[in-house]
């Protein structure tokens, strides 16, 4: 299984942003997290600010809508030329037609779902999704303890993914460091969202490094 790392600017200074970029080249991407202050109690920047995040940096840009009406604003952003945008089922008026908007432009698009979300809900949407984003904390601000009940969700959805016969990624946000990220990827996740223990760390490149190997010892594949 190839294991991914995008180090969540969320917790980086984005005073700096070009400056930290830089400090985690060796990152499989980038995931950036577009809040409204509405569809969670937090607000960052918008599509203008994503423009110029796509101009300075050669890594792909993982973006993460968690805003209200994904359903106008998820193909937008995609035109920016990201590498993918991930949309919350929770959002959503029409799951699929978004899907097929942001794929038309060229990017993938994933769904996420909230802590209190089931997989269920992704039984009928996952084949239609380039990645499934479970939420192991409640989205809207970094920092957080990963909830520890996200190891069944990984699980569930893993499975579901392989009984579909699918190369769907699963990616996990929220609360991943070199405690927890072992455990995620032994249920099933492959792609990691690490935003204070990469942008915390003296050696961020360093840390990048140590959290691939750890997950990807922990991986069954």
């Amino acid at each position: 299984m190839s294991i991914r790392i995008q180090p969540s600017i969320l917790s980086a200074d984005f005073v700096n942003i070009e400056r930290d970029f830089a400090t985690i080249s060796s990152a499989d991407g980038i995931h950036v997290d577009v809040m409204d202050g509405h569809f969670v109690p937090n607000m960052t920047f918008g599509s203008g600010v994503v423009k110029r995040m796509q101009e300075i940096t050669s890594l792909p840009l993982d973006v993460h809508l968690m805003i209200e009406n994904p359903d106008h604003w998820a193909v937008k952003y995609a035109e920016l030329g990201v590498f993918s945008v991930t949309v919350h089922y929770e959002a959503c008026k029409d799951a699929v037609a978004i899907s097929k908007a942001v794929r038309a432009t060229g990017s993938r698009v994933g769904v996420s779902i909230k802590p209190n979300t089931p997989v269920a809900v992704l039984e009928d949407l996952v084949t239609h999704f380039d990645q499934v984003l479970i939420m192991s904390v409640e989205p809207g601000f970094g920092g957080q303890s990963f909830i520890q009940g996200s190891i069944d969700k990984i699980s569930d959805t893993r499975r579901l993914i392989s009984v579909l016969g699918l190369d769907t990624w699963l990616q996990v946000d929220g609360g991943i460091d070199l405690a927890t990220i072992g455990a995620a990827a032994a249920a099933g996740a492959d792609t990691f969202v690490a935003g204070s223990s990469v942008f915390g760390s003296p050696d961020r490149q360093g840390m990048i490094t140590q959290l691939r190997e750890t997950a990807q010892a922990a991986s069954h594949n």
